[in-house]
This record gives C-alpha cells, sequence and structure tokens, in this order.
C-alpha cells in the first residue's frame, strides 16, 4: 500500500491572493482531496510525491521541512509536503 501524502500551504510570499483561493493553513490528502487543490500546485508536487512514496529522501529547506512553491510567480504559495505515518 502506498503512504498518503499530506500538503499544507504554510506561507504565501506573493503579491496577489490565491487564483484557486488557498488560504496558509489549507491542507489536503493528495489522493482522496486533489480535486480541491490548485492544478498548477499539484503539477509542481508530482517529483516530490513521487520521492516520498518511493523511499527517496527529499531536499529539505533549512529549517528540515520539504516545501515546494506554487509555480504561478505572482502568488508563490509554499506548501510544505510530508508522507503521513500510520
Amino acid at each position: 500500500m502506498k503512504p498518503k501524502i499530506r500538503i499544507t500551504l504554510v506561507e504565501r510570499r506573493g503579491e496577489c491572493p490565491c487564483h484557486r483561493g488557498h488560504k496558509v493553513g489549507d491542507s489536503f490528502d493528495f489522493d482522496t482531496e486533489r480535486g480541491k487543490f490548485c492544478p498548477m500546485a499539484a503539477h509542481a508536487a508530482f517529483p516530490y510525491v513521487d520521492i516520498l512514496r518511493y523511499g527517496g529522501e527529499p531536499p529539505r529547506a533549512k529549517n528540515g521541512e520539504v516545501l515546494f512553491c506554487c509555480p504561478d510567480s505572482d502568488v508563490m504559495n509554499v506548501f510544505r509536503i510530508e508522507k503521513e505515518e500510520e
């Protein structure tokens, strides 16, 4: 069984609000709530999902979290992605 992946919006660095309406603190189960999650951000998340699911170790931010950024340069939402332990 593949591990569950949780994606949480932790920071917004851009000047514009999210076009999908996401707010800091929003959290999504990658498999069951993908339809609620911004497609652009989901596309950026895919490499991290694969790395986490297949036992790899993705690059970590200075604080030890695995973070990625929305590709929309006006919004620049920063997401934390983590493998949920069963």
